[in-house]
């Protein structure tokens, strides 16, 4: 077995070991509304998990590039709010292209397909394509520091107000979400991207 010491690698070494390592992951496809009150910033990160369901709470850390602070990360601490969509197979080339750098009063919608829809009570719209959206309201927003006392990311830890399920992939008699019709994708390493593939169960011990 070969052995690193993650204090001894680089960066981009720690980045490709742990995006290698931990998969497949989940894609948080987030809007949020710009200070201006017009832009609608929207961007994927699959640094995104669950945290809690009492409350329900989610986290999504957003790296910052030369120690600045990413849209998505500043847009939530000013509004304090935020919508997640969960990426399908039929919207992630789409979702895709929002992960270019832009300005921070250019929104990336505007260089997609996709479209945008307002949330009663929220400021921020949603994507019209998404077959899940969690609404969202800014818990707290942790600055990940380095050795250096640098930040060099923001966890965002967002409680969910609202869970949007369209109806296509929905149980309403059983209350179950459906992930064979959703049909989620994940992140690899590199490019790559994953489908759910076949599904199994194994039962937890009493």
């Amino acid at each position: 077995m070969t052995i690193f010491k993650s204090a001894e690698l680089t960066q981009k070494e720690n980045y490709k070991f742990l995006t290698g390592s931990i998969i497949p992951r989940p894609i948080a496809f987030v809007t949020t509304l710009a200070e201006d009150g017009v832009t609608v910033n929207a961007a994927p990160f699959s640094f995104f998990n669950i945290v809690s369901s009492e409350p329900a709470i989610i986290s999504i850390a957003v790296q910052r590039v030369g120690g600045k602070q990413k849209d998505t990360a500043r847009n939530a601490a000013f509004t304090k709010e935020l919508n997640i969509h969960i990426v399908s197979e039929e919207m992630v080339e789409e979702v895709n292209k929002t992960a270019a750098s832009l300005a921070p009063d250019e929104s990336e919608v505007a260089h997609t397909s996709l479209h945008l829809e307002t949330i009663l009570g929220m400021k921020t719209p949603k994507i019209s394509e998404a077959n899940i959206v969690l609404t969202a309201k800014l818990d707290q927003l942790i600055p990940i520091t380095n050795d250096a006392g640098e930040i060099v990311a923001d966890l965002i830890l967002a409680r969910i107000l609202t869970y949007e399920l369209d109806d296509a992939v929905f149980n309403k008699e059983k209350g179950y979400i459906l992930p064979e019709v959703l049909n989620p994708v994940a992140r690899l390493a590199g490019n790559d991207y994953a489908k759910l593939g076949e599904i199994f169960q194994v039962v937890r011990p009493n």
